[in-house]
C-alpha cells in the first residue's frame, strides 16, 4: 500500500459503484482515501469494495436511493459512524430520460428532479455540517454541458444539469468563508452505460447522433477514468482556489459550437 495525497481523508461518492462513478471510486482509493459508495446498484457497490479493500484501502458500501432524504440520512449517518468523519463529498449520482418535450410527463420531471438535483440537495445538506464544523470540506457535483448546451428529446435532462451548476455556485458563494469549496464537473459524452444508453435513445427517436458525431464534436468518447482525473484535481490542494467554477471535459465541443 503505497501513500498517496487524500490518506487520512475520506470521500462520499454517490453513484460511486458503476460508470465514472466507478473510476472515481477506485481512484480516490488509489490516492490514499477511505470510500464510501452510496449506490443502488448493490451487486457493483460490494464487488468494488472488495476490490478496494482487497488493495489495502478501506471502503465501505451503503445501498441507498439518495433522491430520498431518509435513505440520505441514513447513508451518511452509516458513514460517519464507520469513518468518523467526512472531509470530500462527490454527487455523482444521476440519470436521464430522452424523450419529446410533449410526451414528457409529470412523473418524468419529478423523477428526473429528484434524482438529479434532489439528491444534491439532500446529500450536501446532510454533509455540511460536520464540514462547517471542522471548518474544512470539498464538494464536487457531477453536472453536463447539458446544462448550458441544449438538446433536443433532453428537456428535462438539460434542466436538471443546468440547476446543479447554479447549486453549486450558491453553496461556494454562501460556505465559502467557512471553508467550504464546492466545484461541479461538466462532462460531454462518456462511454458509460449512461453515456451510450443516452445516444442510442436519441438515435431511436430520429436525431441523427452516430459515433462520427461524438468523434467530430469530441474527438472520441471521454473514458471514465478521465472523469475521474478531474474529481481528484477539484478535490486535492492542488484546486485550493478553485471555487464555484464548473470544469468543462468535452475535448471542445462546445468550445466549437
Amino acid at each position: 500500500m503505497t501513500t498517496g495525497r487524500f490518506n487520512n481523508q475520506v470521500v462520499l461518492i454517490s453513484g460511486g459503484a458503476g460508470g465514472a462513478g466507478r473510476a472515481a471510486s477506485r481512484r480516490f482509493a488509489a490516492e490514499g482515501a477511505q470510500v464510501a459508495i452510496v449506490d443502488v446498484q448493490l451487486d457493483a457497490g460490494r464487488s468494488l469494495v472488495e476490490e478496494i479493500e482487497a488493495s489495502g484501502r478501506k471502503a465501505l458500501f451503503i445501498p441507498g436511493d439518495v433522491s430520498q432524504a431518509a435513505a440520505v440520512q441514513s447513508a451518511v449517518q452509516q458513514a460517519l459512524a464507520y469513518f468518523g468523519e467526512i472531509n470530500i463529498l462527490f454527487n455523482h449520482a444521476g440519470t436521464v430520460i430522452v424523450k419529446p418535450f410533449l410526451e414528457t410527463t409529470e412523473a418524468d420531471w419529478d423523477r428526473l428532479m429528484a434524482i438529479n438535483v434532489k439528491s444534491m440537495f439532500l446529500m450536501t445538506q446532510a454533509v455540511l455540517p460536520g464540514m462547517i464544523e471542522k471548518g474544512k470540506g470539498v464538494i464536487i457535483n457531477t453536472a453536463s454541458i447539458s446544462g448550458f448546451s441544449a438538446s433536443a428529446m433532453e428537456s428535462a435532462y438539460c434542466t436538471t444539469k443546468g440547476a446543479i451548476l447554479q447549486l453549486t455556485r450558491a453553496i461556494a458563494v454562501e460556505f465559502r468563508d467557512q471553508g467550504i469549496r464546492c466545484n461541479a464537473i461538466s462532462p460531454g459524452f462518456i462511454r458509460t452505460p449512461h453515456g451510450l444508453r443516452e445516444m442510442e435513445e436519441c438515435v431511436r427517436l430520429g436525431i441523427d447522433f452516430s459515433n462520427d458525431d461524438i468523434v467530430q464534436r469530441q474527438g472520441r468518447f471521454c473514458e471514465p477514468e478521465e472523469i475521474a482525473g478531474v474529481a481528484v484535481f477539484l478535490a486535492s490542494e492542488d484546486a485550493s482556489f478553485v471555487n464555484g467554477a464548473s470544469i468543462t471535459v468535452d475535448n471542445t465541443w462546445t468550445a466549437s459550437t
